[in-house]
């Protein structure tokens, strides 16, 4: 019998087995618990906005937005809210119905509150659901956040615990344990994920799954990237990670998380199409749509909507691509 409910048992020899199942084994078991929570057949959109660029003090190896690096992204000022509320609306009518901004911060400023808080609220007000990620916040923020209705706070952990310092050095792994805690405590349900092929070993993806399972509700989103190597960038001459390897993490995520979505994030532009449909059969239910993905190359609606055609599938709304169980469980994560 497939796992339908979410366990908080899971051991790092537990992950690693299914991750080291063979493929057909895994994507079959990862398909039986898609099964059991999730409609068949039905792709939710997400679209995601860089609404200040460049010009953070971090240096997360991997970044082409983080002033430590020579890249070709220049800092930019936090987008006007009439802008936003446009790009939201055009995201809505491309047929997303999760709308993400992303600030590229070390940490939110107090002097920023109320102009990130006042685009949650627009945002909600064109009848999307919300998605932020601006670094660090401490729980007053948090709760600020929650207060303007956002419904998710995107921090991801990137990688396992022990690779983590390869990847950044600016800041801890509990820095960001702590800013999921603090999202957690305020009732903002969690987008928290990572990306793969930044030089880490397979153990190292099985340890950021590992470390996902510990988080006690499980984040309600698992945003799984494969890393866009950018010119200038510590990590721009990573080896290049292999579709089939994004495919078990995936697989393997669907399996821990159960009533989480999965979502296929950055680097589905260099994946073929084949590629792509490979992650989808293995329990991906939700991607990014648009040109854009803060600063790198997406497919764009064209090519997605080939894409969906080709597998018989469609894009669906959260309500309808979700069961009744997850959408319990998601409310409850907020609770």
């Amino acid at each position: 019998m497939p796992f339908t409910e979410p366990r908080h048992d899971w051991t790092r020899e537990d992950i690693a087995a299914l991750y080291e199942a063979p493929l057909d084994t895994l994507i079959g078991k990862a398909l039986a618990v898609k099964a059991e929570n999730w409609a068949d057949g039905k792709v939710q959109k997400s679209q995601l906005l860089s609404i200040k660029t460049g010009g953070c003090a971090e240096n997360c190896g991997y970044c082409s937005q983080s002033a430590h690096f020579d890249t070709d992204v220049k800092a930019e000022k936090l987008m006007p809210l009439e802008d936003v509320v446009a790009a939201a609306r055009e995201a809505k009518a491309g047929g997303a119905d999760r709308f993400c901004m992303g600030a590229a911060w070390r940490s939110l400023k107090e002097r920023d509150v109320p102009k990130i808080t006042a685009m949650i609220a627009a945002v909600k007000a064109e009848g999307l659901e919300t998605c932020v990620t601006a670094g660090m916040l401490e729980p007053h923020q948090a709760h600020a956040l929650r207060e303007a209705g956002l419904d998710y706070y995107n921090h991801n952990l990137d990688t396992s615990r022990e690779y983590y310092s390869t990847v950044v050095s600016t800041r801890t792994y509990e820095d960001r344990l702590e800013t999921i805690a603090h999202c957690r405590e305020a009732g903002i349900n969690l987008c928290v994920g990572g990306i793969l092929g930044m030089g880490e070993g397979r153990e190292d993806r099985v340890g950021l799954i590992h470390e996902l399972s510990k988080l006690d509700p499980h984040p309600e989103s698992i945003p799984i990237n494969m890393l866009v190597p950018i010119e200038g960038t510590p990590l721009g001459n990573s080896p290049e990670i292999s579709v089939i390897e994004m495919a078990r993490a995936i697989a393997v995520c669907r399996i821990v998380f159960p009533k989480s979505w999965v979502r296929l994030s950055a680097g589905r532009e260099g994946m073929t199409e084949e590629g792509q449909a490979l992650c989808m059969l293995a329990g991906a239910n939700s991607i990014f749509v648009g040109e854009r993905l803060l600063t790198t190359n997406n497919p764009g609606e064209t090519r997605d909507e080939a894409l969906l055609k080709s597998l018989g599938f469609e894009h669906a709304s959260r309500e309808e691509t979700a069961t009744p169980q997850v959408r319990r469980h998601t409310l409850l994560g907020q609770a």
